[in-house]
């Protein structure tokens, strides 16, 4: 019933057993720990490695142009560990000084170093998309501060003048937290300064109807878009995510405008939600302020 009232966003690779091949060793490191009394390995066994990551991505054709593509996996970050049974908050810190990235077989670029890379590469643009940004943890506690991902797009905006625009979801079970957050990455585009920075946010309407099912009427996606490179993820932008959650993401270097790339066609979409009547600006409280969860 919920599925298809949420937003959402994906990508389908067609033709290539290669790519097809190498996400498969991601979903069978998952089905393994899937199992009864299931324990990470450490290392991965050969079998679950790959040789396309962000140093060597796999070199095909997408829409008839030229691409790097890989898989990225979210884990633990260096240094982090997953919450075992019975854990303590204590136990957690200590496993976080000396565990490796637990979820990471050989040659897996960990997710959030994707895609910090994908901002870093940014010269012009980046254009981003995703249902909750906080540069925080939110299901941790106590919660922490996490600004690895705002730290860097502000550095982008102050270091190398590139654009940045930021489309947030926006539904009744927002954290009040994020707003602002979103508000002071839309502070750095004082009028005195020359930074160019944008925050939006995408309200998905619902009828009286539709209003009544639980956890829909959202914009759910999560994904990137720069002038070189596609970035489409499957997690919220926030600390828990990275550190305590599974995921992957599929990464596309693919510079220049041509009409059908996948990273342009990527682009398209952010230009269609972004300029669409569903878009309101962070400042504009009135349009939003009402309907992003508890205020």
């Amino acid at each position: 019933r919920r599925s298809p009232q949420v937003k959402e966003l994906g990508a389908a690779v067609y033709n290539c057993s290669c790519l097809a091949e190498d996400l498969g060793k991601i979903f069978e490191a998952y089905w393994a720990l899937g199992v009864p009394d299931a324990s990470i390995p450490a290392p991965w066994p050969d079998n679950y490695s790959t040789a396309f990551n962000a140093e060597t991505p796999l070199e095909l054709a997408l829409n008839d142009t030229a691409a790097a593509v890989y898989f990225s996996v979210r884990a633990a970050p260096a240094g982090s560990a997953l919450p075992g049974p019975g854990s303590t908050l204590d136990a957690d810190r200590r496993s976080r000084q000396s565990s490796p990235p637990a979820l990471c077989a050989a040659g897996r670029t960990r997710d959030l170093d994707a895609l910090l890379a994908v901002i870093d590469s940014a010269e012009a643009f980046v254009d981003v998309a995703v249902m909750s940004y906080l540069p925080t943890t939110e299901f941790s506690r106590p919660e922490r501060f996490w600004p690895a991902i705002d730290d860097r797009l502000r550095k982008a905006v102050f270091e190398r003048g590139v654009r940045v625009r930021l489309l947030a979801g926006c539904w009744r079970h927002s954290r009040a937290s994020m707003f602002p957050f979103l508000k002071s990455l839309a502070a750095v585009a004082d009028n005195r300064t020359r930074y160019d920075v944008e925050v939006r946010l995408f309200l998905v309407p619902a009828s009286a109807a539709q209003a009544r099912i639980p956890f829909a009427r959202v914009n759910h996606n999560k994904y990137m878009v720069t002038e070189k490179a596609a970035y489409v993820g499957t997690s919220n932008w926030s600390g828990d995510y990275f550190e305590r959650t599974a995921g992957s993401a599929l990464v596309v270097a693919q510079p220049g405008a041509g009409a059908g790339t996948f990273r342009q066609r990527l682009q398209d979409v952010f230009e269609r939600d972004w300029g669409s009547r569903y878009s309101v600006d962070i400042g504009d409280a009135e349009s939003w302020g009402g309907r992003c969860g508890p205020r």
